[in-house]
Protein backbone atom coordinates (compact mmCIF):
# COMPACT_ATOMS: atom_id res chain seq x y z
CA UNK A 1 0.00 0.00 0.00
CA UNK A 2 1.29 3.19 -1.01
CA UNK A 3 1.90 5.93 2.24
CA UNK A 4 -0.55 9.05 1.88
CA UNK A 5 1.55 11.27 3.97
CA UNK A 6 4.72 11.39 2.38
CA UNK A 7 5.87 14.34 0.96
CA UNK A 8 5.63 15.39 -2.85
CA UNK A 9 9.19 15.08 -4.58
CA UNK A 10 7.09 17.41 -7.06
CA UNK A 11 6.22 20.12 -4.96
CA UNK A 12 8.20 22.99 -3.29
CA UNK A 13 9.01 22.69 -0.02
CA UNK A 14 6.12 23.56 2.65
CA UNK A 15 5.57 27.24 3.12
CA UNK A 16 7.85 28.29 0.08
CA UNK A 17 4.94 29.65 -2.39
CA UNK A 18 3.23 31.74 1.47
CA UNK A 19 7.24 33.37 1.83
CA UNK A 20 7.23 34.06 -2.00
CA UNK A 21 3.90 36.26 -1.90
CA UNK A 22 5.82 38.86 0.39
CA UNK A 23 8.47 39.33 -2.60
CA UNK A 24 5.84 39.61 -5.19
CA UNK A 25 4.27 42.07 -2.95
CA UNK A 26 7.34 44.07 -2.32
CA UNK A 27 7.76 44.35 -5.90
CA UNK A 28 4.07 45.71 -6.38
CA UNK A 29 4.93 48.25 -4.02
CA UNK A 30 8.33 49.23 -4.85
CA UNK A 31 6.83 49.72 -8.40
CA UNK A 32 3.77 51.37 -7.88
CA UNK A 33 5.50 53.39 -5.14
CA UNK A 34 8.34 54.76 -7.85
CA UNK A 35 6.06 54.97 -10.86
CA UNK A 36 3.28 56.67 -9.22
CA UNK A 37 5.05 59.94 -8.87
CA UNK A 38 6.60 60.17 -12.67
CA UNK A 39 3.70 61.59 -14.27
CA UNK A 40 2.05 60.39 -17.52
CA UNK A 41 4.24 57.78 -19.02
CA UNK A 42 4.92 56.36 -22.49
CA UNK A 43 6.53 52.35 -22.67
CA UNK A 44 8.60 52.08 -25.06
CA UNK A 45 9.71 48.10 -26.22
CA UNK A 46 11.96 46.60 -28.18
CA UNK A 47 15.34 44.33 -29.02
CA UNK A 48 17.97 44.06 -26.90
CA UNK A 49 20.20 42.90 -29.65
CA UNK A 50 20.33 45.32 -32.42
CA UNK A 51 23.76 47.22 -32.06
CA UNK A 52 24.38 50.83 -31.85
CA UNK A 53 24.80 50.69 -35.75
CA UNK A 54 21.43 49.36 -36.49
CA UNK A 55 19.03 52.10 -37.82
CA UNK A 56 16.45 50.86 -35.19
CA UNK A 57 18.69 52.17 -32.51
CA UNK A 58 18.86 55.87 -33.77
CA UNK A 59 14.94 55.55 -34.57
CA UNK A 60 14.71 54.61 -31.14
CA UNK A 61 16.99 57.50 -29.88
CA UNK A 62 15.12 59.96 -31.62
CA UNK A 63 11.50 58.94 -31.26
CA UNK A 64 12.14 58.76 -27.62
CA UNK A 65 13.58 62.19 -27.59
CA UNK A 66 9.94 63.71 -29.55
CA UNK A 67 7.98 61.88 -26.99
CA UNK A 68 10.19 62.96 -23.84
CA UNK A 69 10.20 66.75 -25.47
CA UNK A 70 5.97 66.38 -25.37
CA UNK A 71 6.41 66.18 -21.50
CA UNK A 72 6.21 62.75 -21.29
CA UNK A 73 8.35 60.02 -18.74
CA UNK A 74 10.15 57.44 -20.88
CA UNK A 75 9.48 53.74 -19.57
CA UNK A 76 11.56 50.93 -21.26
CA UNK A 77 12.71 47.69 -19.75
CA UNK A 78 16.45 48.75 -19.26
CA UNK A 79 18.34 46.65 -21.51
CA UNK A 80 20.79 47.43 -24.37
CA UNK A 81 20.19 48.42 -27.75
CA UNK A 82 16.54 49.78 -28.35
CA UNK A 83 15.94 50.11 -24.43
CA UNK A 84 19.25 52.23 -24.26
CA UNK A 85 18.26 54.41 -27.15
CA UNK A 86 14.91 55.25 -25.44
CA UNK A 87 16.43 55.79 -21.92
CA UNK A 88 19.34 57.36 -23.64
CA UNK A 89 16.84 60.05 -25.91
CA UNK A 90 14.37 60.54 -22.96
CA UNK A 91 17.85 62.03 -21.10
CA UNK A 92 18.81 64.13 -23.93
CA UNK A 93 15.35 65.48 -23.51
CA UNK A 94 15.70 66.34 -20.36
CA UNK A 95 12.60 64.05 -19.14
CA UNK A 96 12.63 61.37 -16.88
CA UNK A 97 13.89 57.62 -17.76
CA UNK A 98 13.02 54.84 -16.15
CA UNK A 99 13.61 51.40 -15.98
CA UNK A 100 12.63 48.24 -15.19
CA UNK A 101 14.97 45.55 -14.77
CA UNK A 102 14.55 41.67 -15.16
CA UNK A 103 17.00 39.21 -13.42
CA UNK A 104 17.73 37.09 -15.88
CA UNK A 105 20.32 34.90 -16.03
CA UNK A 106 21.81 35.90 -19.37
CA UNK A 107 21.11 39.48 -19.76
CA UNK A 108 24.01 41.95 -19.17
CA UNK A 109 23.51 44.90 -16.41
CA UNK A 110 20.76 47.62 -17.07
CA UNK A 111 21.97 50.20 -19.42
CA UNK A 112 23.71 53.19 -18.01
CA UNK A 113 20.86 56.07 -19.24
CA UNK A 114 18.08 55.54 -16.50
CA UNK A 115 17.60 58.08 -13.81
CA UNK A 116 18.96 56.47 -10.73
CA UNK A 117 15.84 56.87 -8.30
CA UNK A 118 13.52 55.02 -11.36
CA UNK A 119 15.86 51.71 -11.90
CA UNK A 120 13.36 49.14 -10.66
CA UNK A 121 14.50 45.68 -10.43
CA UNK A 122 11.80 42.70 -10.61
CA UNK A 123 12.27 39.10 -9.97
CA UNK A 124 8.61 38.35 -11.79
CA UNK A 125 7.60 39.16 -15.07
CA UNK A 126 4.08 39.36 -14.52
CA UNK A 127 4.79 42.41 -11.24
CA UNK A 128 7.22 43.73 -14.18
CA UNK A 129 4.32 43.98 -16.45
CA UNK A 130 1.85 45.51 -14.68
CA UNK A 131 4.59 47.97 -14.27
CA UNK A 132 5.01 48.31 -18.03
CA UNK A 133 1.26 49.18 -18.18
CA UNK A 134 -0.25 50.42 -14.95
CA UNK A 135 1.06 54.24 -15.86
CA UNK A 136 1.28 54.58 -19.79
CA UNK A 137 -0.73 56.88 -21.60
CA UNK A 138 0.09 54.83 -24.73
CA UNK A 139 2.80 51.97 -25.96
CA UNK A 140 5.67 52.76 -28.93
CA UNK A 141 6.75 49.28 -30.08
CA UNK A 142 10.43 49.00 -32.03
CA UNK A 143 11.66 45.82 -33.63
CA UNK A 144 12.25 43.35 -31.37
CA UNK A 145 11.94 39.32 -30.38
CA UNK A 146 9.34 36.93 -28.36
CA UNK A 147 9.69 39.44 -25.22
CA UNK A 148 8.47 42.14 -27.73
CA UNK A 149 5.77 40.28 -28.99
CA UNK A 150 4.57 39.22 -25.51
CA UNK A 151 4.28 42.69 -24.55
CA UNK A 152 3.04 43.37 -27.65
CA UNK A 153 0.04 41.28 -27.60
CA UNK A 154 -0.03 41.87 -23.28
CA UNK A 155 -1.14 44.87 -24.40
CA UNK A 156 -3.83 44.55 -27.05
CA UNK A 157 -5.36 42.01 -25.58
CA UNK A 158 -5.63 44.19 -22.45
CA UNK A 159 -7.72 47.12 -24.86
CA UNK A 160 -9.38 44.55 -26.08
CA UNK A 161 -10.82 43.17 -23.59
CA UNK A 162 -11.28 46.49 -21.81
CA UNK A 163 -9.14 45.85 -19.15
CA UNK A 164 -6.92 48.74 -19.33
CA UNK A 165 -8.52 52.22 -20.85
CA UNK A 166 -7.76 52.61 -24.57
CA UNK A 167 -4.84 54.30 -25.40
CA UNK A 168 -2.77 54.28 -28.51
CA UNK A 169 -0.15 51.67 -29.65
CA UNK A 170 2.35 52.07 -32.24
CA UNK A 171 4.38 49.79 -34.31
CA UNK A 172 7.46 51.57 -36.02
CA UNK A 173 9.06 49.86 -38.58
CA UNK A 174 6.51 49.42 -41.51
CA UNK A 175 9.65 46.64 -42.95
CA UNK A 176 9.44 44.77 -39.94
CA UNK A 177 5.70 44.31 -38.77
CA UNK A 178 4.12 44.35 -42.39
CA UNK A 179 4.49 40.53 -42.26
CA UNK A 180 3.14 40.24 -39.01
CA UNK A 181 0.48 42.52 -39.03
CA UNK A 182 -0.21 40.63 -42.71
CA UNK A 183 -0.65 37.57 -41.53
CA UNK A 184 -2.84 38.65 -38.59
CA UNK A 185 -5.39 40.21 -41.63
CA UNK A 186 -5.41 37.13 -43.66
CA UNK A 187 -5.61 34.46 -40.98
CA UNK A 188 -6.70 35.38 -38.04
CA UNK A 189 -9.65 37.86 -39.33
CA UNK A 190 -10.19 35.59 -42.52
CA UNK A 191 -10.47 32.54 -39.66
CA UNK A 192 -12.41 34.67 -38.33
CA UNK A 193 -10.36 34.58 -34.58
CA UNK A 194 -10.48 38.49 -34.45
CA UNK A 195 -12.95 41.15 -35.64
CA UNK A 196 -11.79 43.67 -37.68
CA UNK A 197 -12.31 46.56 -34.87
CA UNK A 198 -9.32 44.49 -33.70
CA UNK A 199 -6.75 45.86 -36.05
CA UNK A 200 -7.82 49.10 -35.49
CA UNK A 201 -6.04 48.61 -31.80
CA UNK A 202 -2.62 49.54 -32.94
CA UNK A 203 -1.04 51.96 -35.81
CA UNK A 204 1.81 50.63 -38.32
CA UNK A 205 3.86 53.71 -39.32
CA UNK A 206 7.18 54.88 -40.04
CA UNK A 207 6.65 58.75 -38.97
CA UNK A 208 7.99 60.02 -36.28
CA UNK A 209 6.16 62.70 -35.60
CA UNK A 210 2.90 60.86 -36.08
CA UNK A 211 3.57 58.71 -33.26
CA UNK A 212 4.66 61.52 -30.64
CA UNK A 213 1.87 64.30 -31.64
CA UNK A 214 -0.35 61.20 -31.75
CA UNK A 215 0.18 60.24 -27.95
CA UNK A 216 0.33 64.08 -27.08
CA UNK A 217 -3.67 64.30 -28.71
CA UNK A 218 -4.68 61.37 -26.89
CA UNK A 219 -3.79 62.41 -23.49
CA UNK A 220 -4.88 65.77 -23.32
CA UNK A 221 -8.24 64.53 -25.30
CA UNK A 222 -8.58 61.80 -22.68
CA UNK A 223 -7.59 64.25 -20.07
CA UNK A 224 -10.44 66.76 -21.39
CA UNK A 225 -12.67 63.82 -21.13
CA UNK A 226 -11.76 63.03 -17.42
CA UNK A 227 -12.40 66.73 -16.33
CA UNK A 228 -15.83 66.82 -18.47
CA UNK A 229 -17.43 63.90 -16.75
CA UNK A 230 -16.29 65.74 -13.43
CA UNK A 231 -18.15 68.72 -13.89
Amino acid sequence: MTETNQPNEFLPPSGTDAWRLFRIISEFVDGFETLSMIGPSISIFGSARLPATNEYYKIGLDISYKIAKKGFSIITGAGSSIMEAANKGAQMAQGRSCGLVIDLPFESEPNTFIDSKLKLRFRYFFVRKVMFVRYAEGFVFLPGGYGTLDELFEAVTLIQTKKIKPVPIYLIGIRYWQGLVEWLKETMLEEPCIDQSDLDLFVLTDDLDEVADGLERAYHDRFKLLKDQQI
